[in-house]
């Protein structure tokens, strides 16, 4: 008789005020042959608070390429495992994504055990909104991947989320604001669910100003807000535009699609003009 595999809980843990643990979370680690932990000395407090006693294990970024194996292999014999991260959401900039491929690959359940996110938490207290957005994680320290991050981010066109470390606040506001993103709304958000928690908004380049001055401390989450759009091109400029495309050999339903990629204009508009460029 083949035995069923356990499942793979990957368990949100407070981000700060340790109210903030699920009853279904209490309930997951209690249940759990082990709980693996990113740091098991800062885990031990959160589980010492609601008396849960389940073996801890160490599972951390510079042991889970060596240690994922034997966790699958526990899966698979039908143990169940929580995974858990110092604070939030695991796999959220932090640890365990090879463990949940791993197990999913295996044809392990994984299941998701919600709660708190310092990434959600930003969104909803920065006032600029959450329909849209993009996680970037901590942005690359230096270099042209750095450059490269926070060019994509000063132009993009929906809210961005960054992570970032408290003493690089100011700088990475001041890139972005040197980038071309210095007009753009933003909020500061540190500290979530803590005493001294504080969402301080402003332009992105007012904000630079601030923290350079006012160094903050705690964990920080960055929102920015859309770029402004550009204004729509005239229709004198596309109709050049087409004519320069067709001059160069394009068809004019190439001529018409290259329009649109370029401006977003709308599709009859630039087949229109591509066809009187003839």
């Amino acid at each position: 008789m083949t035995t069923a595999p356990g499942q793979l809980f990957v368990v949100s843990t407070p981000i700060g005020n340790l109210g903030d643990l699920t009853f279904r979370a209490v309930e997951v680690l209690r249940g759990v042959a082990a709980i693996l932990a990113e740091d098991t000395r800062h885990s031990r407090r959160l589980l010492d608070r609601y008396e849960i006693r389940t073996p801890v294990v160490a599972y951390h970024e510079h042991n889970e390429a060596r240690t994922a194996p034997a966790l699958v292999e526990r899966l698979r014999g039908g143990e169940s495992l929580a995974l858990v991260s110092d604070a939030g959401t695991p796999l959220l900039s932090d640890p365990g994504a090879r463990l949940v491929a791993a197990a999913a690959a295996a044809g392990v359940p994984v299941v998701p055990v919600p709660g708190a996110s310092a990434l959600l938490a930003a969104l909803v207290a920065s006032g600029l909104g959450a329909d849209r957005f993009t996680f970037y994680g901590f942005l690359p320290r230096k270099g042209g991947e750095r450059a490269g991050v926070l060019a994509e981010v000063a132009r993009l066109g929906h809210l961005a989320v960054l992570y970032e470390a408290p003493g690089r606040v100011a700088d990475t506001l001041a890139e972005l604001a040197a980038a071309g993103g210095g007009e753009r709304s933003a909020a500061v958000a540190r500290e979530l669910t803590k005493q001294f928690e504080e969402v301080r908004r402003g332009t992105v380049a007012e904000l630079a100003a601030y923290y350079r001055d006012t160094a903050p401390r705690g964990e920080v989450v960055i929102v920015v807000g859309p770029a402004a759009a550009a204004a729509p091109p005239s229709e004198d400029a596309l109709r050049e535009r087409a004519r320069a495309l067709r001059a160069g050999g394009s068809s004019a339903k190439d001529a018409a699609a290259t329009l649109v990629r370029e401006t977003g204009v709308p599709r009859n508009l630039a087949y229109r003009l591509a066809q009187e460029a003839e």
